[in-house]
């Protein structure tokens, strides 16, 4: 073999030991040689501390609630909800003297309850189960709801209302 050829050889493994060596992780951070130029370790954000859970015994009584579709007509449907301090013996009353019970579930900052099938007080003739989210907020709880009518079909089947009860006095 040609001295010539050893020597390109000679350069071309030279090369690939140093792209191999300079591309190479390490484990160590890079040294400094003062403070101002020390390398800070990476630091996770905190992560924001959970919401308070809800005490249903906190928030007992009476809710004057009005609740607004998202979308279309915005007339708004209005009822007291009786909250108690348990799950059970929660009532929704409508203007119309209608009584309607909820089921009532508490998952930390949020109060689940579903409702129904009851007559709709929005839709005469027409049944409806609801299923609604709200949280605490000073003195009220807003949120959302869901009503689904029975026997309807199409986008007309379901409606999303936002819901606010402010306590009663």
């Amino acid at each position: 073999m040609s001295a010539h050829r050893c020597s390109a050889r000679l350069v071309v493994y030279c090369c690939t030991a140093v792209a191999i060596v300079g591309c190479a992780k390490t484990d160590k951070p890079p040294a400094t040689d003062s403070a101002a130029g020390a390398v800070a370790p990476a630091v996770a954000p905190a992560a924001p501390a959970a919401p308070a859970a809800i005490v249903l015994a906190d928030i007992a009584g009476k809710y004057n609630v009005v609740a607004i579709p998202t979308t279309g007509d915005t007339t708004p449907t209005k009822f007291v909800l009786t909250v108690a301090a348990t799950p059970d013996g929660w009532t929704q009353t409508y203007e119309n003297g209608q009584v309607v019970k909820p089921k009532v579930v508490v998952s930390g900052d949020s109060i689940i309850s579903d409702a129904g099938p009851y007559p709709s007080v929005r839709r005469k003739g027409v049944k409806v189960v609801t299923h609604s989210v709200m949280r605490r907020e000073g003195d009220k709880l807003v949120g959302t709801s869901t009503a689904h009518y029975q026997g309807v079909k199409g986008a007309d089947s379901v409606l999303t209302l936002r819901t606010e009860g402010t306590k009663a006095p």
